[in-house]
Formats: structure tokens, C-alpha cells, sequence
């Protein structure tokens, strides 16, 4: 059991419900981002997407392509990123921590390598959305060696049939895609996202995480008992660009979603 499940255990034991939050590393650079993560666990965030900046990301909107843009305009390399979070980890991180990333920066770094880089850097999960899961098994049989980094599966309202399969292997929490289209967009969910979230949970005995346009945590409210947590990330980076990528934004954000997202009136 990684950082991940153990978060999860203790989340399923008290009945709260999870959050989890995005930032791309590197932005503004390398040292305010570990501040950011050790502020986001101050302030109670379950788990923190750590973005791996990418010429080309493809499923994200304009905030989080901005935000890749300038990380690395400003230097941020992998190499870099993997540095960063061994020095968080010294500092006492124990916040479960996924790389979420396209699947061209494991290429180019090497398969074996990546993986075995992330269980030393204190990497607990992968998220890399343009890695179908018929392509899986190439990072799967590294990833089942060390079994400290897993494979977070991405859902989304037309993956359908395909939902069990999808699952069959899954660990840790599932990322579900509340809308069509790519990250950033407003709140406004596929219309059939209830009976979507239903087949997800019908599937898997695993939490069930809700992204894509969360801001607060009063627009998941319609969803409570069909989500075991929400995921925000382009309202954050925006919210952190706007007051200087200072820490105790992040912290304050994280300690009030959290505390109304487990309000019991929500």
C-alpha cells in the first residue's frame, strides 16, 4: 500500500471525502513550488497533481498550457522536478504526490529509468492522459516491479463499455473527467454525468474523484453522494498567478475547500 491508498484508507475510515489539487511544477520555479506543496499539505490537501511541464499538452485548457509555457521558459526540466520533490521529501513531505504528464517525457527519459527515478524521488502515482490502456503495458510491467509509483486510470463521460476494462487494474483513487473538452472550462458538466459517475462507481471499488472546472466546493454539490472527492487545477494556478505564487494562498484555498467539502449540509 503506497502514500496514495494509505491516504485514501484513513479518508474512507472517517468519512471524508477527498481533495486533491493540480500545480505545474516549475511555476513560478522550482523552489516556490516545493513551498507550494508543503503549504497545500499544511493547509489539508489529500493530494497534490504535480503538472510536469510539456510543449504539448493536449488535454488542458489555455491556463494550464500558459502555465507549462512559462515553467519552462523558466528552466523547469525533469530532471529538475524529480530534485525538487527528494528535497521536499527530506523536509518532512509525506503528502502523496502524482506526476501527472504525456507520455513523450517517459519516452524520452527511458521507461525503466522514469519509473525507477519516481520510486527514489518519492513519486506515488502517474496520471498520463494520452496513454491509452491498450499502450499500458510498456510503463505496467516497470511500474508492477517496484510497486511504489502506480498508474492512476483517467475516465471520461464516453468512455462507456470501455469503463470496466479501464478499471480492471486500477489503484488508488479513479480520475473521472466531468466534461468533454479540456481542463479549465466552467462548471458545467456533461449532461449525462450522473448516470456516468453511477457506472464508475457500479465498476470499481476504488474513490471516485471528480475534475475538470471545479472552482468551489459547492459545485460538486449536486454530485456528494456519487464523488468521494474533487480535483481543482486551472482556478488554482490562476488564483496563485494572481497573488504572486504565495503559500499561504494555497494554504488558506486548500483548508477552506476542504472544510466546506466536508461540511455535512454541502
Amino acid at each position: 500500500m503506497n502514500r496514495i491508498e494509505e491516504r485514501m484508507k484513513q479518508l474512507r475510515e472517517k468519512k471524508e471525502k477527498a481533495f486533491i489539487t493540480y500545480i505545474t511544477a516549475g511555476l513560478p520555479d522550482l523552489a516556490a513550488t516545493k513551498e507550494l506543496l508543503l503549504a497545500q499539505e499544511r493547509g489539508g490537501a489529500d493530494v497534490v497533481e504535480l503538472g510536469i511541464p510539456f510543449s504539448d499538452p493536449i488535454a488542458d485548457g489555455p491556463v494550464i498550457q500558459e502555465a507549462s509555457y512559462r515553467a519552462i521558459s523558466n528552466g523547469a526540466t525533469v530532471k529538475g522536478i524529480f530534485s525538487m520533490l527528494e528535497e521536499a521529501r527530506a523536509e518532512g513531505l509525506s503528502l502523496p504526490i502524482v506526476f501527472m504528464l504525456y507520455y513523450n517525457t517517459v519516452l524520452h527519459y527511458g521507461v525503466e529509468a522514469f519509473v525507477k527515478r519516481c520510486g527514489e524521488a518519492g513519486v506515488d502515482g502517474l496520471i498520463i492522459p494520452d496513454l491509452p490502456y491498450e499502450e499500458q503495458e510498456e510503463i505496467r510491467q516497470f511500474l508492477d516491479v517496484t510497486e511504489q509509483t502506480i498508474l492512476i486510470p483517467l475516465v471520461s463521460p464516453v468512455s462507456g463499455e470501455r469503463i470496466p476494462m479501464l478499471l480492471e487494474q486500477a489503484r488508488g483513487f479513479v480520475y473521472c473527467v466531468s466534461s468533454m473538452g479540456v481542463t479549465g472550462q466552467s462548471a458545467d458538466f456533461h449532461k449525462e454525468v450522473e448516470p456516468y459517475l453511477r457506472t464508475v462507481k457500479d465498476a470499481t471499488e476504488l474513490p471516485v474523484m471528480m475534475g475538470f472546472g471545479i472552482r468551489t466546493a459547492a459545485d460538486v454539490k449536486p454530485l456528494q453522494n456519487l464523488i468521494d472527492g474533487a480535483i481543482v487545477g486551472s482556478h488554482l494556478i490562476r488564483l496563485l498567478d494572481e497573488n504572486d505564487f504565495a503559500p499561504q494562498i494555497a494554504e488558506d484555498y486548500c483548508r477552506e475547500f476542504k472544510r466546506a467539502l466536508n461540511q455535512s449540509s454541502l
